[in-house]
């Protein structure tokens, strides 16, 4: 089964954060890409760009972003493959995010598959 982990954390501590403690969290991110690779549930993932560089459409129009009131934004995902939801969720609490920030983890709906 496939599920997304969606990674929240404070984007406004990474602009702000020196450079070899961003390069060290890069570093855990690559890792942690890795592992996943090697068990085999890697299907995909991608950090975001800062969420004032989005954008939200609605009927009614677009908004800029940020879209949230909190510090915490979303700021990548990871797609898995995962026999069931304790798998996902242990792979959710391996992630450097998981550490600073937190990891939602939202089964994909199989539709027709």
């Amino acid at each position: 089964m496939k599920y997304l982990l969606l990674l929240h954390d404070n984007e406004d501590a990474w602009q702000t954060m020196e450079e070899s403690k961003r390069n060290e969290i890069f570093g855990s991110y690559m890792a942690y890409t890795e592992a996943l690779k090697k068990g085999g549930a890697y299907l995909s993932g991608e950090p975001l760009e800062h969420s004032q560089n989005g954008k939200r459409v609605r009927a009614v129009g677009v908004q800029d972003g940020p879209f949230a009131d909190g510090k915490e934004q979303l700021g990548g995902f990871y797609l898995v493959e995962a026999k069931n939801l304790d798998e996902a969720l242990n792979w959710a609490a391996r992630c450097p995010c998981a550490s600073f920030g937190h990891v939602e983890v939202r089964p994909v709906w199989n539709v027709g598959e």
